[in-house]
């Protein structure tokens, strides 16, 4: 009888094995997907494309100067190169849209994140938003290279004011 029952057992585990493996994949890219680049909006906030729709994507953990605020047309322009020509991977955290309706991301292109190379040349500073703070730690260190090395704002000691006091007082 347990002879009997391993004959029917080994196939049995040998086909859950193989739908496990076959499912990997899929779950493994369940929380990025892959879109195309259409326009950044401003430093922190890109348009893109997905699947037919277009998405308007807010950077998580960083906060690029605002319109009008000194070194926005920078911030501007670094994610535009960043992203023009390269194939996007957006990954996500724990909340996916914000209050606004903007979809919450990392954006990687050929394996670097424009999150994190943002605030590393001196264009925009991390911040922590709960429960998306998965990589706050990385953005942490990326702003204290720009500093010690004076890159971006941090030429003149940084902003004078930060994107959050600018959209408080504009």
């Amino acid at each position: 009888m347990c002879r009997r029952n391993s004959l029917f057992t080994r196939p049995l585990v040998i086909a859950c094995v193989l739908a496990c493996v076959c499912l990997l994949p899929a779950r493994a890219g369940a929380d990025g997907i892959d879109v195309r680049f259409l326009r950044a909006l401003d430093g922190d906030s890109l348009r893109v494309e997905a699947r037919g729709e277009v998405l308007e994507i807010r950077l998580i953990g960083v906060d690029a100067p605002e319109y009008r605020q000194e070194y926005s047309r920078k911030a501007k322009d670094f994610s535009q190169r960043f992203c023009q020509g390269g194939a996007l991977r957006l990954e996500f955290d724990k909340d996916r849209h914000d209050r606004y309706g903007r979809t919450l991301a990392y954006v990687f292109v050929d394996g670097r994140m424009l999150n994190e190379d943002l605030v590393r040349a001196g264009l925009a500073v991390p911040i922590r938003v709960k429960p998306n703070t998965r990589h706050y730690n990385r953005f942490k260190e990326a702003e204290k290279e720009a500093r010690r090395e004076r890159r971006g704002f941090w030429i003149k000691g940084g902003l004078d004011m930060t994107p959050g006091q600018w959209r408080r007082t504009h």
